[in-house]
Order: structure tokens, then sequence, then C-alpha cells
């Protein structure tokens, strides 16, 4: 299935509902935080209307999933 267009405030609200929390904001740039098993995770989300498929790759990854987990939930809302 092809991803969705996302925005940051859409990417921000999945994070949380995972258990994100937000760690501090760098300009446009959020960083949230996750720790599990010991393992920090720190997935960077900037704030834009639309987030480029490359980046939200990289957040999705970040954030320690797979592609087809974010899009589970991202159709779930």
């Amino acid at each position: 299935m092809k991803l969705p267009v996302v925005s940051a405030t859409e990417m921000i609200k999945i994070l949380v509902k995972l258990g994100f929390r937000q760690l501090d904001q760098h300009g446009s740039h959020i960083i949230m935080l996750k720790e599990i098993e010991g393992r920090r995770l720190k997935p960077v989300v900037p704030f834009h209307k639309e987030l480029a498929i490359g980046t939200l790759l990289s957040i999705i990854r970040q954030a320690g999933l797979t592609r087809d987990e974010f899009i589970k939930l991202y159709y779930e809302k």
C-alpha cells in the first residue's frame, strides 16, 4: 500500500499514541522520545504541513516501526 501524505501534526499524534513524548524542540524540529528495554528512540519531526516521503520513512525508522505498521496506525485514527 502507498504511504499517505502526512503532516507533522498527524505524525506527532501517532507517535504520542505509541507512547512517545516531546523531549525538545530546535527551531521547527520537534524531538520525540520513548525508552524501550534500555533503548532510547528519538525520532525528529520537522514541523511542516506535508512531510516529504523520504522524511516520513526516516521518522518511521527512527520510531522503530515498519512501513506496514505505520500505515495500519495511520488508518486506524
